[in-house]
C-alpha cells in the first residue's frame, strides 16, 4: 500500500528524492517525480519542503551530513591529537573519494546539487572547520601542536589539504600516487604544527 501523507516523513522524502536524482539526474528530477516515487501527491511532498530548492538543498545537507557526523567521532576522541589529526584528515579523504568512486551518477548530481545549495555547503565547511579547531585546541592544550589562533590554524589545514577533499579534485584521487601524496602532506601538515 502507498504511504499516506499521515505516514510520510522528510527522511522518506529524501530517501526517494536520492533515488530519483540517481535515476534521472538533476536536470529531469522533479518534485512530481519524487511523489510519484513514493505514491502521494506533489502536494504531500511540498508541505514537507516548501519548495523544490529546498528540497535539493535539504538532500545535499543530508549527503554533506553523512560525512560530518563520521568526522565528529574523531574530533571528539580522546588521545594523541597528532594520530586524530592524521586519522580525521584520511578519513575525509576516503569518504570524499568514496562517494565519487562508488557512486559516480550520484555524485556527479551532487556536485551540480552542492553549486545550489550554498548555504549547507557553507554550513559544511563551519562544520568541519570547527572539528579541526577542537583536534587544534587539544593538540596546543597537549603541549603537542603551537598555534597563535586555533581556529585561523584549523582553516589552514582545512584549506591546505583541500585537494584530498575538494570534489573538484575527485577526477585525480584514481590516480595510483595519490596516497603517497596523501602521506606526505599529513606529514608536512604535522611537522609544521608541532611544537618547537
Amino acid at each position: 500500500m502507498p504511504p499516506t501523507s499521515q505516514t510520510l516523513t522528510a527522511e522518506r522524502i529524501l530517501e526517494a528524492t536520492e533515488e530519483v536524482l540517481r535515476r534521472h539526474g538533476p536536470a529531469k528530477a522533479t518534485v512530481v517525480d519524487v511523489a510519484r516515487a513514493l505514491g502521494v501527491s506533489h502536494g504531500s511532498v511540498y508541505r514537507h519542503f516548501r519548495t523544490k530548492a529546498a528540497l535539493r538543498e535539504a538532500v545535499t545537507k543530508r549527503w554533506l551530513d553523512r560525512t560530518s557526523e563520521a568526522l565528529s567521532v574523531i574530533a571528539g576522541r580522546e588521545g594523541d591529537p597528532e594520530e586524530r589529526l592524521r586519522i580525521w584528515l584520511r578519513t575525509l579523504f576516503d569518504a570524499k573519494r568514496s562517494k565519487a568512486g562508488d557512486d559516480p551518477e550520484l555524485f556527479a548530481t551532487y556536485m551540480v546539487l552542492v553549486d545550489e545549495s550554498v548555504q549547507a555547503v557553507e554550513d559544511h565547511i563551519t562544520d568541519l572547520t570547527a572539528q579541526l579547531t577542537r583536534i587544534v585546541h587539544d593538540g596546543v592544550d597537549a603541549g603537542t601542536f603551537t598555534a597563535d589562533d586555533e581556529q585561523i590554524t584549523a582553516r589552514a589545514v582545512f584549506q591546505a589539504s583541500g585537494r584530498f577533499h575538494d570534489p573538484c579534485y575527485a577526477t585525480e584521487w584514481v590516480r595510483p600516487e595519490v596516497e603517497s601524496e596523501l602521506e606526505a602532506m599529513l606529514e608536512l601538515l604535522l611537522r609544521g604544527l608541532r611544537s618547537r
